[in-house]
């Protein structure tokens, strides 16, 4: 597999000033009332509503989904000294077992008792890499979802409530794990699903369980220098044998996230014709990569400088994207989880 050539950039060619007041803080009163900005394949821009999406898919096109479900992997609480502490749970790597980011005036160190939620303790046992390896009293999952929060975005200015229970979450989140929502699928409500359904359009599903790193900004000027977070993902065979059905057919494989799109081309990484695939990926996604799977991605818009707007450019060449976001600040859509969304075509010559 051909990957980028990111040698040849610098993370300052993926800026773009953003008014901070088109950073959406809530989200739009239905699933389904976001705009959509339409970059096609020849580069051109159409404003349209996220309904139309309908129009733009056709019969036999396969969206594949992130299934993928937001767990209230936010708890606080304090140490032993009085000391107030701040854990994000990043992965459950055992029923009792988790990796954290844990944010206190001084790091803890193994052995560090920690009480959350004024409810019960868990102990410090080690630390991998910049993550806190912690042993909970009971099953994490139980306990995060008695008293836990949801881990809203760090540009979201309010802390998480009911509403964000329920649309920071997709319709069809089923595998718990991810501590960030797949945001292009938050657009997507039963009725426009059952409306594609009817019109031919196919759905599958993988998995990948989006961790805090996809929020981290890229530290470094040249793009090769960058390391990738890993995230744990699932492409099942029947999206495998969905998809191999697709490209047989002539039709798209559209991905709806980003989260969805590294999932398949890291199967595609792993195996072509792809198979049933799961396991960490660090797969980075810059201008030159050849896509081996992906014909057009739904997405929202994604932070400047960002390994996703980075990934979006890749699909759409650097030139197209930057004229799209310079028209969707003008045009004043909204930006990032909440906000609105993209349907991007693969630049001519770029499609697999």
């Amino acid at each position: 597999m051909s990957l980028s050539q990111p040698s040849s950039h610098r993370v300052s060619d993926f800026d773009y000033e953003l008014p901070p007041e088109l950073i959406a803080q809530h989200p739009s009163a239905e699933r389904g009332g976001s705009r959509l900005l339409h970059l096609d394949a020849q580069g051109g821009l159409h404003d349209r509503r996220f309904p139309d999406i309908a129009t733009l898919l056709r019969p036999g096109d396969l969206l594949v989904f992130n299934d993928t479900r937001v767990i209230k992997a936010r708890l606080t609480g304090h140490k032993a000294s009085g000391g107030k502490v701040e854990v994000l749970v990043e992965r459950i790597t055992a029923p009792r077992r988790a990796l954290a980011h844990v944010r206190a005036s001084k790091s803890p160190g193994p052995g560090t008792v920690l009480r959350l939620a004024d409810a019960f303790e868990v102990q410090v046992e080690g630390r991998a890499g910049e993550l806190f390896d912690i042993s909970f009293p009971d099953d994490v999952l139980a306990l995060l979802d008695a008293h836990g929060a949801t881990p809203l975005p760090p540009y979201i200015a309010h802390a998480a409530d009911a509403q964000d229970e329920t649309r920071y979450q997709t319709v069809y989140a089923r595998e718990p794990g991810a501590v960030a929502a797949p945001t292009a699928g938050l657009h997507f409500d039963q009725a426009m699903l059952d409306r594609l359904g009817a019109a031919g359009v196919e759905r599958a599903f993988v998995t990948l369980h989006v961790g805090a790193g996809t929020f981290q900004p890229v530290r470094v000027e040249n793009v090769a220098d960058h390391v990738m977070h890993a995230e744990w993902y699932t492409v099942p065979q029947a999206t495998a044998d969905a998809i191999a059905q697709a490209k047989a057919r002539g039709s798209r494989v559209v991905a709806v996230g980003t989260t969805s799109a590294r999932a398949l081309e890291s199967a595609a990484g792993q195996h072509l014709p792809l198979c049933a695939t799961q396991g960490d990926t660090r797969l980075f996604i810059t201008p030159g990569y050849r896509f081996q799977v992906l014909d057009a991605l739904v997405t929202n818009f994604h932070l400047p400088q960002s390994t996703l707007l980075m990934m979006v450019s890749a699909l759409a060449g650097m030139e197209p994207i930057r004229r799209a976001y310079a028209h969707a600040v003008a045009q004043r859509y909204r930006f990032f989880s909440y906000g609105d969304a993209m349907f991007i075509e693969a630049a001519a010559g770029l499609a697999p």
